[in-house]
């Protein structure tokens, strides 16, 4: 099983995004599961959600504590110690930031470092917002970093989340991650 926390600010998907990966899993035969975990003030708060990968079922529903995989959407929380907690050594990590993967310390050897100015990517697709709309980057960066899913597995489910032009927005922004993410060891 792989224990994946996502981090990010409320209004740049991290649950849609971490339920695009399951429902990409899904597709491919495995099983996921997502749990959300926010306050009252959703956008602009942090957001937190926990996703379990697994080719079985799964039976755990608790929190995931120490997780073998980071997903940050938001640069600026990389820094809090909050965030980090926890990771297994050997395990990955997939930022948002412009770094590169060899500039990153999260304090644990990791066999997987992936960074994506998603951000960047995300104000050329959708344009200036006050919360930069990050998730569908992080997920082709993941597909590129990772052996969770193909790239192609995680269209269907962006394309039912987003229908129409949106949906086709999403989609070049998951191209986009995928062909910019810097992955240092893991997948590419």
């Amino acid at each position: 099983m792989i224990e994946i926390r996502f981090h990010g600010m409320g209004g740049q998907g991290s649950v849609m995004g971490a339920l695009i990966l399951a429902e990409a899993a899904f597709s491919e035969g495995k099983h996921a599961q997502k749990i959300p975990v926010y306050g009252g003030m959703r956008r602009g708060g942090d957001v937190t959600v926990f996703l379990r990968l697994d080719d079985k079922p799964i039976r755990r529903t608790c929190g995931i504590y120490e997780p073998d995989a980071l997903v940050v959407l938001d640069p600026a929380l990389t820094a809090y110690p909050a965030v980090r907690k926890g990771l297994k050594e050997g395990g990955a990590a997939i930022l948002n930031g412009e770094k590169d993967p060899s500039e990153i310390d999260l304090g644990v050897d990791l066999s997987t470092v992936a960074t994506v100015d998603a951000t960047g990517v995300s104000m050329e697709i959708f344009g200036a917002r006050a919360i930069p709309i990050t998730n569908t980057t992080m997920l082709g960066a993941i597909a590129r970093a990772t052996d969770w899913v193909e790239l192609e597995s995680l269209f269907e489910p962006i394309t039912h989340t987003f229908p129409g032009r949106i949906g086709e927005m999403n989609i070049e922004a998951c191209k986009r991650g995928y062909d910019t993410v810097r992955v240092k060891g893991g997948g590419s």
